[in-house]
């Protein structure tokens, strides 16, 4: 693996996480604020209000500036925001959270963006992930640090720092460059019409996460789970996203890949169902979560395997920018949407997950018979 690619791989680690810890982290600060779920899910779309915001903005800055320019400008900005979330009210985080999207979302455009292009085809789907598990990586490091030191301030402090020593290692890239030999990026009505899967996957992706991320530890701990055990199923789903992908990988370099998604669709969907009964158990609950999170972001995989298949320069960067598009509204519909299930029934959490991914598994089926 090269230097440059080492460097990426770290930046979106970084990015991972920024959102592993700050989800869970926030939703329990707020939770302990007094603030009802409802609440805790418009305040997690507030990140997705940010991802929207800068989403329509990202291949004219992948034109303008450097790739290493965008992420070390863009770390420096995380590490910042999460420094001030321990010294500003409860209130204020609304506000740092959108901000805090529009930073990260920089970042996981960029290094989507620059390891596709870096890939060839007999590897791309490795490579990418490779990349997914890095990025799961980041989401799992967060609750971990969280269970280590609880949810004060200090865990936020602990994120700044690593995304500083990031933003450092930015110093050392060599020669990194984006392909913008296309310059006009098409309307987002045009990549509707040609990554329609890509967008449904990424929309459903953002949804499940933000929820998961989100609500997970409090949905546990509504079921009589501690804070720190309900924490660590975020942890233990994360580490099954790592540690499955590069077999799903595999897979999809020697597999139809449509196919593929379909099926892990399908399990996602059976997976969900279980989580009811699975929760009962600690290790049933933590089996269980490992496999869901490993199968669910091979979606994600697999999808931005297909994307970088299809696309090449500026206009790679462009389909990345409207699947931010689509991890936005994700993202913001999804902890609202969790939040509001919670509030409707105990295990509104997983019927929502179950029926979402039943619904993708269908749009998947019927695309693969339209090919």
């Amino acid at each position: 693996m090269t230097r440059n690619s080492s460097v990426v791989l770290l930046a979106v680690t970084i990015f991972g996480l920024t959102y592993g810890l700050s989800a869970p982290l926030i939703a329990l600060r707020l939770s302990a604020a007094g603030y009802s779920e409802a609440l805790i899910g418009i305040n997690a779309a507030m990140h997705a209000v940010g991802v929207l915001l800068i989403a329509p903005w990202l291949p004219a800055l992948c034109r303008r500036f450097t790739p290493a320019r965008l992420l070390m400008g863009s770390l420096i900005s995380v590490a910042g925001l999460l420094a001030l979330f321990p010294l500003l009210p409860s209130g204020s985080s609304f506000a740092l959270r959108l901000l805090l999207g529009m930073a990260t979302e920089v970042i996981l455009v960029v290094t989507e963006t620059w390891l596709n292009q870096q890939s060839v085809e007999r590897n791309r789907a490795r490579m990418l992930a490779t990349y997914t598990a890095m990025l799961s990586a980041g989401f799992a490091l967060g609750p971990f640090i969280l269970t280590l030191q609880g949810s004060g301030g200090s865990a936020f402090i602990t994120a700044a720092l690593l995304a500083v020593v990031a933003a450092g290692t930015m110093l050392t890239a060599r020669g990194l460059r984006l392909n913008s030999e296309i310059r006009t990026p098409r309307k987002l009505s045009r990549w509707l019409k040609l990554l329609p899967l890509a967008l449904a996957a990424t929309l459903l992706n953002a949804a499940l996460e933000a929820a998961g991320m989100n609500l997970l530890a409090i949905y546990a701990m509504n079921l009589g789970w501690p804070e720190a055990q309900a924490t660590s199923l975020i942890t233990i789903l994360m580490v099954g996203a790592i540690v499955l992908q590069l077999p799903i990988g595999w897979l999809a370099d020697r597999l139809d890949r449509q196919g593929l998604i379909v099926w892990l669709a399908a399990l996602s969907t059976l997976g969900a169902l279980m989580w009811p009964l699975a929760l009962h158990s600690l290790w049933l609950a933590r089996f269980l979560l490992f496999c869901w999170g490993g199968v669910f972001v091979g979606i994600y995989t697999v999808i931005i395997t297909l994307i970088g298949q299809r696309f090449q320069g500026a206009e790679l960067a462009g389909a990345y920018a409207a699947l931010s598009v689509a991890w936005g509204i994700g993202a913001l519909i999804g902890p609202a949407l969790g939040g509001a299930a919670m509030s409707l029934t105990l295990h509104g959490l997983p019927w929502m997950a179950a029926i979402l991914c039943a619904f993708f598994t269908g749009f998947a089926l019927t695309q693969r018979r339209r090919e």
